[in-house]
């Protein structure tokens, strides 16, 4: 089989503007053989219905070191080898450990498992001391598609080499709600051609490599101001506006060759009003202990709507490759129904991989029952078994199913990796407003950084940016604050910064899912940056995620978005802040009521 393996692409710019324009389309001519599918048939023909059911399931896991005889080992291998399940997601996890793990339940696997990973930012976003990239939004500031190509090519080679033949990834939610607590930075843009470009782009990289790409959140979750890990999203809009808007990314790369989409727990009452209730005693598995819960009566979500995943996506659109939910285990779902129905009714409704169930065996059961009742027919789930075979036919698993331990450090993670996040990031970096004039600043003076983090990773947050001070000799020290730090911690803050000639307010305000306050920034702090803008001190503020943050301080007069915390970002950001480097990034949102799209200044 052949895979696309070559891409040409020019960015072309208009002068002011943020909007690419492919010079050429990326194409992919990357799915299933004849060969393929012959095999896909061959096996599926000798499959029992246990078997073919749990193909369509597919775990999650934080893999982490485990003797054979432990529970954690003993229970995972139970659903690879008794239950038959067909995959497995990885989550945050060591590497090898995470690799020799996959390997274990390989070997227990009669179906090679087909192994899956977010990875919107590298494999980084999932694994430690490798390589991570910048946000999709950052990569869009850069306006320039090619670095999203790259940024996929080397995403596709690592997960390849660490036994991961799907990629959830890009992410084609069109970031059109400021308020939105879940997408933020993971989009690229809420302009939809530059999410289009950009995603399309970033999946053609991934397909180069012979890896799944998997375009995210169908029919679009981008203007939403609900989780969805801790409610039900509703986006009530048209079908023309959804047409326009929200369906372009998807459409662009479904014409493009995407091999996988992923549909979403968000209710679309113009496109299907069924409405579904709250349940007793509902599973509340993916939300932070103490987040507010949404629960009320909704609209159908797309994950259960046949209108929206069999009419649209593959009736109109004409998608025909692998169709993925959501985790099931989110509010999102499991406030409306149980596990054994959720997943009879997410393949009613056009679905092929049922992934993180909150309950796997309860979700196999009602499956099986569906087929024994008449409820599901068996041909209905052949077709979609049958799609999953082939596709792992074409990834090679039937070939390798087992990673090759000793060749993942030649492969992952090389300095190459290193040096093109760190180029995105500094292309990335835009200068919103500099109008006290006070950058660049002098080495020579006493800066403190106060960083506010809405997350709980102490000092390792702001290292970077704490680290690149210190390699320049920068007086002034740090403090970083979050939702727990002590009264001694904030009073320290505040006397640092009233002694400080300038202060640099690193706001960590970054996307948690699930979380109780998932992009915004502690009390805390943001009590120290008003008081501070109130006495007109000269401060820096510095958005390390959440780029909209500036509408809750407006009168901040020096403001920089970097779009996430990694650390090519935070070394960035510390050069433009110092003059070492020009800013070049242009916003690729609009900050409501303060400035448009495309918004950076180029110069100090």
């Amino acid at each position: 089989m052949k895979f696309f393996c070559c891409f040409a692409l020019i960015a072309l710019f208009i002068v002011n503007s943020v909007t690419p324009v492919l010079a050429t389309t990326p194409k992919s001519g990357f799915a299933p053989s004849s060969k393929s599918w012959k095999e896909a048939d061959r096996i599926l023909r000798k499959m029992t219905l246990d078997e073919k059911v749990g193909q369509l399931v597919h775990i999650g896991i934080n893999a982490r070191f485990a003797n054979q005889d432990s529970e954690y080992f003993q229970d995972l291998k139970r659903h690879v080898a008794e239950n038959k399940l067909g995959g497995i997601i990885l989550f945050g996890a060591p590497l090898y450990e995470t690799v020799h793990l996959v390997n274990r339940m390989q070997e227990n696997a009669k179906v090679p498992l087909l192994i899956s990973l977010d990875a919107e930012t590298g494999i980084g976003m999932r694994f430690f001391d490798v390589a991570n990239f910048p946000w999709n939004m950052a990569v869009a500031a850069t306006r320039n598609p090619e670095y999203a190509y790259k940024m996929g090519v080397v995403t596709g080679r690592e997960a390849k080499a660490i036994g991961v033949q799907q990629v959830y990834a890009p992410v084609l939610d069109v970031n059109n709600n400021p308020d939105n607590p879940v997408i933020n930075v993971r989009s690229y843009s809420e302009d939809p051609q530059i999410v289009a470009d950009f995603g399309t782009a970033f999946m053609a990289g991934v397909q180069s490599q012979g890896v799944i790409a998997t375009g995210k959140h169908f029919p679009g979750h981008g203007d939403t101001n609900i989780d969805s890990h801790r409610g039900l999203p509703v986006i009530d809009v048209s079908r023309e506006r959804l047409d326009r808007v929200e369906l372009l990314p998807f459409r662009t790369a479904i014409e493009n060759g995407i091999a996988s989409i992923m549909v979403a727990h968000v209710g679309m009452p113009q496109i299907d009003p069924t409405e579904i209730r709250p349940i007793k005693n509902a599973l509340r598995v993916d939300a932070e202990e103490g987040a507010e819960i949404v629960n009320e009566s909704s609209p159908i979500p797309a994950t259960l709507s046949r209108k929206i995943q069999t009419d649209i996506l593959k009736g109109e659109l004409g998608f025909k490759g692998l169709v993925v939910t959501d985790a099931m285990s989110m509010s999102g779902l499991t406030l409306y129904v149980t596990q054994e129905e959720a997943g009879v009714r997410a393949i009613e409704a056009g679905a092929d991989v049922l992934e993180k169930p909150a309950d796997v065996d309860a979700m196999l059961n009602g499956l099986k029952e569906a087929v024994r009742s008449g409820r599901l027919s068996e041909s209905r789930i052949d077709e979609s078994v049958r799609k999953i075979l082939a596709w792992k036919e074409a990834v090679g698993l039937f070939k390798q199913k087992i990673t090759p331990i000793d060749r993942i450090d030649r492969i992952v993670s090389p300095k190459d990796s290193y040096a093109l996040a760190d180029e995105i990031a500094e292309k990335a970096v835009t200068l919103v407003r500099n109008d006290e004039k006070i950058l660049p600043l002098p080495k020579d003076k006493r800066v403190f950084v106060l960083g506010v983090s809405n997350g709980f990773d102490g000092e390792s947050t702001s290292q970077s940016l704490n680290r690149f001070m210190r390699e320049n000799r920068i007086r002034g020290g740090s403090v970083l604050l979050q939702d727990n730090s002590s009264p001694e911690q904030v009073s320290r803050a505040r006397e640092m910064a009233r002694n400080a000639d300038y202060v640099i307010v690193a706001m960590f305000g970054r996307v948690r899912s699930g979380a109780r306050n998932s992009v915004g920034i502690p009390d805390a702090g943001a009590d120290i940056l008003r008081g501070l803008l109130s006495q007109n001190k000269k401060v820096v503020g510095i958005a390390f995620g959440n780029p909209y943050i500036l509408g809750s301080f407006p009168e901040l007069k020096t403001y920089i978005v970097a779009y996430g915390d990694m650390s090519g970002l935070q070394r960035a950001a510390g050069k433009v802040i110092f003059g070492m480097i020009k800013p070049s990034g242009k916003l690729p949102i609009s900050l409501p009521g303060l400035y448009p799209i495309g918004t950076g200044r180029t110069d100090f």
